[in-house]
């Protein structure tokens, strides 16, 4: 799964979001044969590399003929629907008009729908929007982060007068999103770069955990004085996550060709002694078609040291393989019985009962009778004197059932440029218009 992080240390906007990807290797003529499928003639796109605060980044422009032409949200969205984009870029991008939408109809008390855009109805700004999911897809880019987002202060000059920084727009896509701001009078969030984020990015934090495979700098119209002008995205493979209910575990293995049965059975007893969780033999077939076997043992990672070591001593391996993965074991419990007035310990588990091997053969030997009827009469037993007892998620027998079920020998029971009615031109910062359980030989592990 490929991850991309944008870090907004100095604000975002859609025609930076564009240029970071572009940056980090996004084609733009890939980018350009998208671009080329809306029904919206009269644009060209350039990019230009420059530098910011000395970082070097890529600047986008996005060149259009001079147009008086202000489209609704519904105007725009039919031509994102009809122009027959990837479908995860038409996605996206309804996604993001949406966001606009809603934010600009809450602002000016009218359906979302009904909202006329100016700056980001502008067909700069719709290439904006639709160019960013068009690189996300040709990056193939599955996920989207962010960090913070940085907002500049003051006033700002806008087609309708003068108005707050951020924007109001701004604040109100930005409402549930990690945000600090900037002692800076320049807009440094406008609202496209702002609902690109809000609809796009699924955490907002510190760089999440991944493999990082490329970067990219998307560069502002203008220097900064305390800061490089750029929004920042970074590309990666994202890490596995452990599952939340799984423990962690290593399995280790070692293939062993010159072993007696003797031996491999005292080194599963001796794994199982340092702290395995579980251990096994394989047999299989090695090297010269000689007979061999995989000596496995799987324990937690805290034991790995000395479950390791037995591992190479009891064998005389020369070398061990491992793997880390998650284990799932089920919750059990453990009681007791009495078989011929000796007592044989059972394991309890969800929907099985088992008894301690150790346990019936002691017992076996003491009474002359066979394994198989001692094994047979304990577990019968504990399911007479505890029948269908409930084992909750700790492992653990329920003490709290009503006292008459303790009893019950019956069936068991249960318990981007301004997207506002009032834009500006773009003449400030941005060109854009926008713990293992032990050893358990006899209960199977999980």
């Amino acid at each position: 799964m490929t991850a991309a992080w944008f870090h907004c240390f100095s604000g975002i906007a859609g025609d930076m979001a564009l240029g970071a990807l572009i940056d980090a290797g996004a084609p733009v003529e890939e980018v350009n044969a998208i671009l080329g499928r809306l029904p919206l003639p009269g644009w060209a796109l350039e990019v230009e590399p420059v530098l910011r605060g000395g970082i070097g980044g890529t600047k986008v422009h996005v060149k259009v003929r001079e147009s008086t032409v202000v489209r609704t949200a519904a105007h725009i969205q039919g031509l994102v629907a009809e122009a027959g984009l990837p479908p995860r870029v038409e996605s996206r991008a309804l996604a993001v008009f949406g966001s606009l939408a809603t934010a600009e109809g809450h602002l000016h008390r009218r359906p979302p729908d009904q909202v006329h855009f100016h700056e980001v109805g502008g067909v700069d700004a719709i290439i904006d929007v639709v160019g960013t999911c068009a690189a996300l897809e040709v990056l193939d880019v599955d996920d989207i982060f962010c960090s913070p987002v940085a907002v500049g202060l003051g006033m700002v000059r806008a087609a309708h007068g003068i108005i707050p920084n951020p924007a109001p727009a701004v604040v109100e896509l930005l409402r549930g999103v990690p945000t600090r701001g900037v002692d800076l009078a320049v807009e440094l969030t406008t609202p496209t770069g702002a609902a690109l984020m809000a609809a796009l990015a699924r955490g907002f934090g510190p760089l999440p955990a991944m493999t990082v495979t490329t970067t990219g700098f998307g560069a502002g119209s203008r220097e900064l004085p305390d800061r490089p002008n750029l929004t920042q995205v970074v590309l990666g493979e994202q890490a596995r996550a452990a599952s939340p209910s799984g423990q962690p575990q290593m399995l280790i293995e070692a293939n062993v060709d010159d072993a007696t049965g003797e031996v491999l059975a005292h080194t599963v007893a001796e794994l199982l002694r340092a702290g395995a969780a579980d251990a096994w033999i394989t047999a299989v077939t090695g090297k010269k078609g000689r007979p061999a076997h995989v000596v496995s043992a799987l324990c937690d990672i805290a034991v790995l040291g000395p479950v390791r070591a037995t591992l190479v001593r009891e064998t005389g391996t020369l070398g061990v393989r491992g793997v880390a993965m998650d284990r799932w074991p089920e919750p059990r419990s453990m009681g007791e019985v009495e078989v011929g007035d000796l007592p044989v310990r059972i394991k309890v588990g969800p929907g099985r009962v088992k008894a301690e091997f150790d346990d019936a053969a002691r017992v076996a030997a003491e009474t002359g009778r066979p394994l198989r009827s001692v094994l047979a009469e304990a577990e019968a037993r504990w399911s007479v004197e505890h029948p269908a007892e409930p084992v909750d998620d700790h492992g653990l027998i329920d003490d709290h059932r009503p006292p008459e079920a303790a009893h019950d020998h019956g069936p068991s029971h249960h318990h981007d440029g301004h997207d506002h009615d009032h834009p500006h031109p773009h003449d400030h910062d941005h060109d854009h218009h926008a713990p293992p359980q032990g050893p358990d030989p006899d209960l199977p592990s999980a």
